[in-house]
């Protein structure tokens, strides 16, 4: 850990340029020959790149950054408190503590947490830091975690994991397996020092593949930011056997949006060609796969099987985006040069032949505007357009 970067002077320098393109910091002479340029500079960029996504750290002063790739890989606040939200005991160990974001947040819930991190520099920094936020229930390790719980006679309420992939060469695709700690080899020893486990997942890991994986599943929480998936996380119990219960949270601005249900007993869902209200379910509800649950519980009605899209004659309060329909299109030649040729609208296709980009060139239709389009598939098989107005 470089304390030299602590200086009053520096650190008045960092705060003063975080708005600053780093591009043209880096052309600069560094004015502070005593400390590598490139030290201050990340120092910077991290700083900047916390802004947003990590206002308390940002706002609180001799706070030390790691590389700016560990910001941008780290939980953000608003995740990190929603998943605190969702437990809470006497004491839980952090297998993998990284920067100490969701530590943070669990050491309000908590008694006592332990951060378990193999970077001796990292580890360092995040002690370092928790000292400036005032965050006095955390016993810090420089070690690996499977040491650290060998070594401990200590029974935890929870254990927390947020496993690493060990590369990308596998695309998107990636199993529990491929990534570090190997949970899945580890779970008996894991249960041997808690009885409860939540594990944090990459959003690109499909659930149905973590399920294989893992046992004693009780609830899966899926957790958005502003409608973009960031978070899957497996909440395990020793010897559970029960129903999986999966959540979602869709963290915006003004409100969080929730749905739940329980995988695998939906009722069958109802049918209905275009009516009044249109609905696209939030980016969590897609991800969670519940596209029958959704008609049953809100009681509306889907276009398609496929189209995960819904209707309703009367307005509801729905987790997502909201439409009116206006207009009704069959999806052919005189209809579109008629209604969409030279248009400005904002394009969306759901169980559709064509993509979005092919139809923009092939009606020369312009982004933007307060028109909404879908182009879908109803209950009939016939190819359409639903031309909306947004309701905010």
């Amino acid at each position: 850990m470089n304390t030299s970067i602590l200086n009053k002077s520096i650190q008045d320098f960092i705060t003063k340029n975080s708005s600053v393109s780093i591009t043209k910091l880096a052309l600069q002479k560094n004015p502070f020959p005593e400390v590598e340029w490139i030290s201050i500079l990340n120092q910077i960029e991290a700083k900047a790149k916390a802004k947003d996504k990590l206002p308390t750290w940002f706002l609180t002063e001799n706070i030390i950054y790691p590389s700016k790739i560990s910001v941008e890989q780290t939980s953000s606040e608003k995740t990190a408190a929603y998943k605190a939200s969702l437990i809470s005991g006497k004491s839980l160990i952090d297998l993998t503590g990284g920067f100490g974001v969701d530590d943070y947040y669990f050491s309000k819930n908590f008694k006592t947490i332990a951060h378990c991190e193999i970077n001796e520099d990292l580890s360092s920094i995040v002690k370092h830091n928790f000292e400036q936020l005032q965050v006095e229930n955390c016993t810090f390790y420089a070690d690996d975690s499977g040491n650290v719980l060998s070594e401990s006679n200590q029974k935890w309420d929870w254990i927390y994991i947020d496993p690493s992939r060990r590369n990308d060469a596998k695309g998107k695709v990636f199993m529990l397996k491929d990534c570090l700690p190997n949970v899945p080899e580890s779970l008996d020893f894991y249960f041997e020092k808690s009885d409860s486990i939540l594990i944090k997942t990459a959003p690109l890991l499909d659930i149905s593949a973590g399920l294989s994986e893992l046992k004693f599943v009780k609830n899966i929480h899926i957790i958005a930011l502003e409608n973009e998936v960031k978070e899957l996380l497996f909440e395990i119990h020793n010897q559970y056997r029960g129903e999986i219960t999966i959540k979602t949270a869709n963290i915006l601005k003004d409100k969080t949006e929730t749905f739940e249900f329980v995988l695998g007993e939906s009722d069958y869902p109802s049918y209905h060609l275009p009516q009044k209200y249109l609905y696209e379910p939030n980016s969590a509800i897609m991800k969670s796969g519940g596209f029958d649950e959704v008609s049953t519980s809100f009681n509306i009605n889907k276009l398609h099987k496929h189209s995960h899209l819904y209707t309703s004659d009367e307005l509801i309060d729905f987790p997502g985006r909201t439409f009116e329909i206006e207009k009704l299109l069959s999806y052919g030649k005189n209809d579109m040069k008629t209604a969409l040729l030279n248009q400005q609208a904002n394009v969306t296709t759901r169980n559709f032949p064509d993509t979005v980009e092919n139809i923009r060139k092939k009606w020369k239709i312009k982004n933007g505007g307060n028109v909404y389009c879908f182009f879908t598939t109803d209950k009939n098989d016939n190819k359409i357009v639903l031309i909306c107005r947004k309701i905010t």
